[in-house]
């Protein structure tokens, strides 16, 4: 079967959100929510998820998941403020919790547990969730962190960070836990899916040469065009393109705040005696 997706595109971080939709039942999912922050102001609103959510009302749908594809670190994810408006479930793949060991100790947050009850379910490799009258299906696809996964809904992939569209290539390996290697066995996992697979990813970022915003494309397309990781590339190659380009970026801007909100769900910190809430911004000495 065929879902409808309908997505919103946040030109501040270049992220997009998928609203998932089953035609048959009108249930639905959003996957990967953005929380909207300004930090140079500190200042956090929900204008991208109320859009959603409206899309949502709009249509009459019924909304079962908050679906992540992994802890971003390049936005705060509006997961737990789309749970407490509508009682929706979050959904994250279970290696979330080597994320929260990680980074908890980060940013001493001690409210935070490892154990992933931030989230209301953990999936991993081949579960399924039923979406109405369509199954969400899980492949787990690390490498740009250890807890991402694809969603397969019907003719649809949600692949995330992990592949982008074909003229910009892949993800980065770099984070902790992250590993080129294992990313490239991810990538071709998702490859050896039928090539009208529709694959939408999680962020664009427009190359040289294109102007338009793209997030849909097919397996094929990655397959014959994809500019790191088109048939022909082996692992060695790949891993060594990664592992140079890598070298060369920056953090993400976001990655202070991003972090320490989205291993808690997209949750904010505990607010102070005085009710105000902080976000920690750890600083190196070298």
């Amino acid at each position: 079967m065929t879902p409808h997706v309908q997505t919103f595109f946040d030109k501040a971080t270049s992220t997009a959100t998928h609203l998932v939709i089953d035609p048959a039942t009108r249930t639905a999912a959003i996957i990967d929510p953005v929380l909207d922050f300004e930090p140079k102001a500190a200042r956090l609103s929900t204008a991208s998820a109320d859009a959603v959510l409206e899309a949502v009302r709009e249509q009459g749908l019924t909304l079962a998941y908050v679906l992540e594809t992994h802890a971003h670190a390049d936005h705060l994810s509006a997961a737990d403020y789309i749970r407490r408006k509508t009682g929706a479930e979050v959904v994250i793949g279970a290696e979330i919790t080597q994320v929260q060991k990680t980074f908890i100790p980060v940013f001493e947050a001690d409210d935070a547990d490892d154990s992933g009850h931030a989230f209301d379910r953990l999936i991993a490799e081949g579960d399924e969730l039923p979406l109405g009258e369509l199954t969400v299906r899980v492949l787990h696809t690390p490498g740009h962190t250890p807890a991402c996964v694809t969603y397969l809904i019907g003719d649809a992939a949600f692949v995330g960070d992990t592949l982008f569209m074909p003229d910009y290539g892949t993800a980065r390996a770099d984070f902790p836990g992250g590993n080129a290697e294992t990313l490239f066995r991810s990538i071709r996992k998702i490859m050896a899916l039928p090539g009208a697979t529709r694959v939408f990813v999680g962020h664009d970022y427009l190359p040289a040469g294109r102007e338009i915003f793209a997030w849909e494309t097919t397996v094929a397309d990655e397959r014959a065009r994809n500019i790191h990781a088109h048939d022909g590339v082996d692992e060695a190659a790949f891993v060594a393109m990664r592992q140079a380009r890598d070298a060369t970026l920056d953090a993400p801007t976001l990655i202070l705040p991003s972090l320490q909100v989205n291993i808690r769900g997209g949750a904010l910190p505990p607010a102070s005696p005085a009710g105000n809430v902080f976000l920690k911004l750890p600083v190196t000495l070298v």
